[in-house]
């Protein structure tokens, strides 16, 4: 016997008895976001690597390490890793530009990075997330947040947390590297390898680090003193405090966290993360923040823009699974070819049936039914000749007889 192939690290088939929940995710982000304007959008898996490496930052652990390129005519392609920069490349090719401000699109669907797999967290994941392109008043980072919120309290996830920052705007920003670079020369060798190469090429990246031995160095009083320092130029400083009294005069409740910086070189200005409390542990579920300069950095006119995207694996473990949707109707006969006939009939009405294709006895179709199906209908001989139905309702074991014409119209009601 052949070994059997299984699935790749990291990777997860979705399976029919979870589909369910990840239809809710879906639907539940068609009808909020369709509330807020938005329009789906839907990019290929591969793009050109140099959009990536362009777009997301050379400088990010991304590019250097997760994603999944490859080489094919000379040229290098890989799978996306995140969906921002090809919603950007399909903003410029497409001329959307033209389209009059807002342009609001959505988008789901799978992204890769070879990563260390993980509870939530896998190689091949799945994302969905919104882009706004146009508005540079804060107004449209409000209503992004807003928009998050009200997609996952849709979900039934209604702790949660926004924590939120500033970055400035490139002018402001440089002196708030420069500060950092000097406090944190001191502590240069100590700094873990990566640290000690965004400590040239991009600072503020120092600030996202997870290794515990950097932590602990961020948290001395010093340089705790120059990151929660006011860097910021009196435009982006109002910018900032617009979007708080917004989402205070929203109820949307919020933290500032001066070491939020996220993971990617485009951002500027707000940055945010929600986090969850459901099921009692604390999960980042949503992550976004503006990004002006990244239109102009792959070829578009100056556009400022400001999006999210949450990861739709995580979303899942937090949520309770759903009860499967059942059957309208499972037919039950010995006639396979008036149980074909009749369930044809009934799907051309937008029933959902099914019926016995093995011709079992009538015990183990009804037991059958029974799980499967709201209403066993019940084509027997008697009824075959008489033209009639028998519909057994399956929650409450009554009966009728009716006319075939009328079964349609006794199922519905």
């Amino acid at each position: 016997m052949a070994n059997i192939i299984k699935v790749l690290k990291g990777m997860k088939d979705i399976l029919p008895q979870d589909i369910d929940l990840w239809h809710k995710l879906e639907k539940n982000a068609l009808d909020i976001f369709t509330r807020y304007g938005y329009k789906e959008i839907r990019t290929p898996i591969l793009e050109s690597t140099e959009l990536f490496a362009r777009g997301v930052g050379d400088t990010t652990d991304i590019v250097n390490k997760e994603m999944y390129s490859f080489e094919k005519s000379e040229r290098s392609l890989t799978l996306r890793p995140e969906n921002t920069a090809g919603v950007v490349r399909s903003f410029i090719e497409n001329g959307m530009t033209r389209l009059s401000a807002p342009v609001k699109l959505w988008y789901k669907g799978p992204m890769f990075r070879y990563e260390r797999p993980q509870a939530g967290r896998q190689r091949q994941f799945h994302q969905v997330g919104v882009e706004m392109f146009g508005i540079k008043e804060p107004t449209a980072d409000a209503e992004a947040i807003m928009l998050a919120v009200d997609y996952l309290k849709s979900l039934g996830l209604n702790d949660l947390e926004v924590e939120l920052n500033s970055l400035g705007c490139p002018k402001c920003r440089e002196e708030y590297k420069r500060k950092i670079k000097e406090v944190l020369k001191p502590e240069f060798d100590n700094l873990c390898e990566d640290c000690q190469t965004r400590y040239e090429k991009n600072p503020l990246r120092l600030l996202d680090c997870k290794v515990e031995t950097c932590k602990t160095i961020f948290e001395k009083p010093e340089i705790q003193a120059v990151i929660k320092s006011d860097f910021l130029c009196q435009e982006c400083a109002e910018h900032y405090a617009t979007l708080k009294s917004y989402l205070e005069k929203l109820n949307v409740k919020y933290t500032e966290n001066k070491l939020l910086v996220r993971g990617l070189d485009y951002y500027n200005r707000t940055v945010f993360e929600i986090k969850s409390n459901n099921l009692g542990s604390q999960n980042a579920v949503c992550g976004g923040g503006r990004y002006d300069s990244l239109v102009r950095q792959l070829g578009g006119e100056d556009t400022p823009a400001i999006g999210w995207a949450m990861g739709m694996e995580r979303l899942y473990s937090l949520l309770e699974q759903v009860e499967p949707q059942k059957l309208d109707g499972y037919i039950v006969s010995n006639s396979s070819a008036d149980a074909f006939e009749l369930a044809q009939e009934l799907r051309a009405e937008g029933l959902n049936i099914e019926f016995d294709l093995t011709n079992k006895k009538f015990t183990k179709q009804l037991e059958k039914a029974s799980k499967l199906a709201n209403f066993a209908i019940i084509l027997g001989e008697d009824e075959i000749k008489s033209g009639k139905v028998s519909i057994k309702n399956l929650s409450t074991s009554n009966q009728i007889t009716v006319d075939r014409c009328d079964v349609i119209s006794n199922i519905r009601k």
